[in-house]
C-alpha cells in the first residue's frame, strides 16, 4: 500500500492510539509491518500496562499517558471501549492545553459513540474555529483486521477536510477496506460488517456440528467446514454475480444441495438473517442513546 506523500508529510509527529486492545493492535501492526510508518512514530496509551510492554516489545512502539498521547500526536486513534469513552475525552478536553496548538484529527473506532456526543465532550465552550482544530472521524470497524481482512465503514464530521478522511482511510486501509458513508448509516454498518464476523462463524459453527453429526471427527469436520467457507468467499470475491445467482448454479434440481436448501427455506432462514441484522442496528441505536 503506498502513502500519498501529503499524509506522510503529515504524519511527521507520531500517530497515537489511546486503548492498546486488539483491534488498535492490528492497526498498529499493519500499519509498522507495511514499512511506511516507523514504530518509533507510533505512541500507545493504555490502563494496562502489560498492553503498553507487549506493544512495545512486538512492534517497537513507544509507551506513555493519555495526554501524552495526545499532545504529541498529529494523529489519535482512540481505541476504548464505548462506554469509556466519556471519561478519556472529558481528560483530555479539561487539560489547560486543549485545544491543541496544531491540528489534530482524532478517529474513534468505539463501536456505537456518536460523533454528536464526543464533540459535546471535546468542543465544549470552544468557538468554531478552534473547534476545526480537533476534527473527528468516527470508525466501524471488524475483527478481520486482526488478519489484514478487515472492513471499516467511516464517517467524518464537520471539521473534518478531505484530507483528514483520506488520510483515515490509508490509515484502516493498512487493516483491510474501507467505505464511506453518512452517519446514519453507521448503526446499520455495525450490523452487517461489524458484528458479520460472528454470523459467519455461527454458520460454521453450525456446519461443524452436522458435519460432526453425520459421522466427521471434529478434526474433519472443521478442516471441512474451513475450506468451504474459505473457498467460497473467494469464489464471491472472484465472480461478478450475486450470490443468489451463484446458489443457483450449484443447485441442481433434484439434487442434494437443493434437498438441503429447501430445509432453509422450509424453517425461514433468510429471514431469520434479515431479522438479526435489523435487530442488531436498533441495539447499535439503543446503545448510542437514540
Amino acid at each position: 500500500m503506498e502513502f500519498p506523500e501529503e499524509w506522510m508529510a503529515r504524519i511527521s509527529g507520531s500517530i497515537g492510539f489511546i486503548g492498546a486492545g486488539n483491534m488498535a493492535e492490528a492497526l498498529v501492526g499493519a500499519l509498522v509491518s507495511s514499512g511506511k510508518v516507523e514504530p518509533g512514530k507510533v505512541l500507545v496509551a493504555d490502563v494496562d500496562p502489560a498492553r503498553i510492554r507487549h506493544m512495545g516489545e512486538r512492534y517497537g512502539v513507544g509507551g506513555a499517558g493519555a495526554a501524552e498521547v495526545f499532545d504529541r500526536s498529529d494523529v489519535v486513534v482512540l481505541a476504548v471501549k464505548p462506554k469509556d469513552v466519556p471519561g478519556v475525552l472529558a481528560g483530555l478536553a479539561g487539560r489547560p492545553a486543549f485545544p491543541p496548538a496544531r491540528k489534530k484529527l482524532v478517529i474513534s473506532i468505539a463501536a456505537g459513540v456518536r460523533l454528536a456526543d464526543m464533540e459535546k465532550i471535546l468542543y465544549a465552550g470552544l468557538p468554531e474555529g478552534k473547534q476545526a482544530q480537533v476534527p473527528v472521524i468516527r470508525v466501524m470497524p471488524n475483527t478481520p483486521a486482526l488478519v489484514g481482512a478487515g472492513m471499516a465503514g467511516i464517517s467524518p464530521n464537520r471539521h473534518a477536510t478531505a484530507e483528514d478522511t483520506a488520510m483515515a482511510r490509508e490509515i484502516l486501509a493498512a487493516a483491510g477496506q474501507v467505505c464511506d458513508f453518512e452517519e446514519d448509516m453507521m448503526d446499520a454498518v455495525t450490523a452487517v460488517s461489524g458484528s458479520g464476523p460472528a454470523y459467519v462463524f455461527y454458520l460454521a459453527e453450525a456446519m461443524t456440528q452436522g458435519a460432526e453429526g453425520v459421522g466427521f471427527s471434529p478434526e474433519d469436520a472443521r478442516k471441512l467446514v474451513l475450506a468451504t467457507v474459505l473457498g467460497a468467499a473467494r469464489l464471491m470475491e472472484a465472480r461478478d454475480e450475486p450470490p443468489a445467482e451463484l446458489r443457483r448454479k450449484v443447485t441442481s434440481p433434484g439434487g442434494t444441495t437443493e434437498a438441503a436448501v429447501k430445509v432453509l427455506d422450509q424453517v425461514g432462514v433468510k429471514d431469520v438473517f434479515a431479522r438479526a441484522i435489523v435487530a442488531a442496528r436498533d441495539r447499535s441505536r439503543e446503545m448510542a442513546g437514540k
